[in-house]
């Protein structure tokens, strides 16, 4: 797995364009970007945004610039494949073939080493891994491909002849690295027309400034203070849930934060990507906390694995079968690590466990009493999928429930809960709709909404300033879903 603060410079400069997080991106890529795009005539802007793409990407991954390339035209040329062979006798065979084609470079950059790895400890053989740089967001732009060339097949899209058109749905840069997992049949439309009003860029800029907000002000914070916690020489009870703890709360807010700076950043230019996230943490069920979690990841994997294996419709055995291969496909794409499979299997017997026995029963608990439920076991969850290898995780878990011999808690744990305390507590308030039901109650009036017209544009100013003082004053700014 890589490292979250994994990247490289752009022309020698010390600070990574390709993250959003970046005083080069706030202040000199994306308005330089803004304004060609904006200068220029309908016709030209899908070009402005693939030059400004594959530059984007290219000051990340000089190198593996000419695989995403490489693999866009793959996808391209398949999709006239496919439109061309369609109800033909080689129609399946250019299906199967554009699938292939777009999942192998996945499979080799992230799951070869993986696989030595085991055969090596399965045969008691010594070959020697690759260790291969994964590709920035190979696993976002393959999944973009795939529901293009399969929607092709199916009929639900049009081909794409524009080779220009194509490449900049692929490598558009809000989305490129990390979602939300844009389908083709999202934004075709867009690609052809797009609107362009002072409300959707207002609108874009201010989703914009709350993303990035969320991710520097509060993600990077906690993990400060994860990374502060695990350097303290004795470990506590205490020590293990705030580690936990911060770090649930830290990749919400890293990758929710990433979502929205991407679908303010489409708003801007024209298009509307799907939301990625809705409030899971008040969910009142797992299976509930999944319909709200990385939402344009489980639809991808429901409408593109699961229905075509036959969903819930041949038998308990089955589905079963499906829901299992869906979830360990779930974690094996978030990583080459057994813990993230078994952190994908942990949900699949979860959901299982529920929709055969336990939503009914929940139904009849109190609300309070179910969200406590979903939170512990999202919790645990979080621990498994925290861990470098099944090893530490199992470490972790002991050291919550207190089997590794250990105090309850020390004055440097508390230390650091009573500094980090006003985050968590925000961080708790925003992960709800309290603050949005609070806003929009206050739009609602007019004596309100008037004040509100005026303190919106100042929040806003105010949370840019803060930001770009954080992001001059610290060096802490990884995003967590790089990894991935």
């Amino acid at each position: 797995m890589q490292s979250p603060s994994r990247g490289i410079s752009c022309i020698g400069r010390t600070e990574i364009i390709m993250v959003f997080s970046s005083i080069s991106f706030l202040y000199y890529f994306l308005p330089l970007v803004l304004l060609l795009y904006f200068l220029a005539p309908r016709r030209a802007k899908n070009l402005v945004l693939l030059i400004s793409s594959l530059f984007f990407y290219f000051c990340g991954e000089p190198v593996y610039l000419f695989l995403m390339i490489a693999v866009t035209f793959s996808g391209y040329l398949h999709g006239l494949w496919i439109n061309r062979a369609k109800d033909g006798r080689y129609a399946k065979v250019s299906l199967i073939s554009s699938i292939f084609f777009g999942v192998a470079p996945l499979l080799f950059f992230k799951y070869t080493d993986f696989a030595i790895k085991n055969i090596n400890l399965f045969f008691k053989l010594n070959i020697p891994a690759l260790k291969l740089a994964l590709p920035i967001g190979i696993s976002f732009y393959t999944f973009q491909i795939l529901s293009y060339t399969i929607d092709v097949y199916r009929g639900n899209a049009r081909v794409q002849k524009s080779f220009i058109d194509f490449s900049a749905y692929v490598s558009l840069f809000p989305q490129l690295i990390a979602g939300p997992i844009v389908r083709y049949t999202t934004v075709e439309s867009e690609l052809y027309i797009r609107t362009h009003s002072l409300k959707d860029v207002a609108s874009g800029i201010n989703r914009f400034i709350i993303g990035l907000s969320k991710k520097v002000l509060i993600a990077n914070s906690l993990g400060e203070l994860g990374d502060i916690i695990t350097e303290l020489n004795e470990k506590t009870v205490l020590f293990f849930w705030l580690k936990a703890i911060s770090f649930m709360i830290q990749i919400y807010y890293d990758f929710s934060g990433y979502s929205d700076m991407a679908i303010g950043l489409g708003r801007i230019f024209g298009f509307h990507f799907p939301e990625n996230f809705n409030y899971p943490f008040i969910s009142k069920s797992l299976t509930e906390f999944w319909r709200r979690w990385h939402i344009s990841l489980g639809t991808w994997f429901r409408d593109y694995i699961y229905i075509p294996l036959g969903g819930n419709r041949k038998g308990m055995a089955k589905w079963l079968r499906n829901i299992f291969i869906v979830w360990f496909l779930t974690g094996f794409w978030h990583g080459a690590e057994w813990n993230l499979i078994f952190w994908g299997l942990y949900f699949a017997v979860f959901l299982c466990f529920e929709k055969l026995f336990w939503l009914g029963l929940l139904d009849k608990i109190p609300v309070f009493l179910r969200r406590i439920y979903t939170l512990f076991f999202t919790l645990i969850s979080f621990v498994l999928f925290n861990g470098d290898g099944l090893g530490e995780c199992f470490y972790n878990l002991k050291g919550m429930f207190g089997f590794l011999n250990i105090p309850f808690s020390n004055s440097e744990i508390y230390y650091y809960l009573k500094s980090y305390f006003i985050t968590l507590l925000v961080a708790a308030i925003g992960a709800t709709p309290l603050p949005k039901t609070l806003t929009e109650h206050l739009g609602n009036h007019k004596k309100t909404k008037s004040i509100l017209n005026i303190i919106e544009p100042a929040v806003q100013v105010s949370l840019l300033l803060l930001v770009t003082a954080y992001l001059i004053d610290g060096s802490f700014n990884p995003f967590l879903y790089f990894r991935f």
